[in-house]
């Protein structure tokens, strides 16, 4: 049995994405949907995001812009030809067209997304040759991984409503039975 390297498994496209997970979980403790992601140039992590919409209450606020700003800054230049991204979820237009925009050369992602995917799920614009730029895609590392993140947290999202609904028809009960006593 050989033994592997651990200095280039550390390195591996899961160990990236180990990190992406790291920054989804700081999404998903902010009360965000739990999208991380991490841009790597030569086996560094160069940028790092996760997902602030509901914070920001801004759109455009998903892991893989914040992740590719910290990297354009990182290396003073606007162009990421060199650089791959690692996200849990599969980008979205937005993410793809930034994606294009700054040269990515790979994007690595975990879990696909059927509601907005644009890297291969609902549509490939990342290999789309009428762009002046493609980036080769690589889905399902660490898949259920990043699967496990978003049901936990819908999950967890739902039940939550459950109860408020719950609460709240008990609060109307409540107030119904005062005023009838009344």
């Amino acid at each position: 049995m050989s033994q592997i390297n651990t200095k280039e498994a550390e390195k591996s496209p899961e160990y990236f994405m180990k990190a992406a997970i790291e920054e989804a979980k700081k999404a998903e403790q902010m009360g965000e949907v739990p999208i991380g992601a991490v841009v790597v140039l030569n086996n560094q992590i160069i940028g790092r995001g996760h997902n602030r919409r509901e914070l920001t209450q801004v759109a455009t606020t998903h892991a893989e812009m914040y992740a590719i700003e910290e990297a354009n800054r990182y290396l003073g230049n606007w162009r990421l030809t060199d650089c791959d991204l690692y996200v849990t979820l599969e980008p979205c237009p937005m993410c793809s067209g930034a994606i294009i925009l700054s040269r990515l050369r790979r994007v690595y992602y975990g879990a696909s997304d059927y509601k907005a995917g644009t890297a291969g799920t609902l549509m490939n614009l990342l290999t789309d040759t009428r762009f002046n730029h493609q980036a080769t895609v690589i889905p399902g590392v660490c898949e259920e991984a990043c699967q496990q993140l978003l049901s936990h947290f819908f999950k967890k999202l739902r039940e939550a409503k459950k109860e408020k609904k719950r609460l709240l028809k008990a609060i109307n009960e409540s107030e119904h039975f005062n005023q009838m006593t009344d």
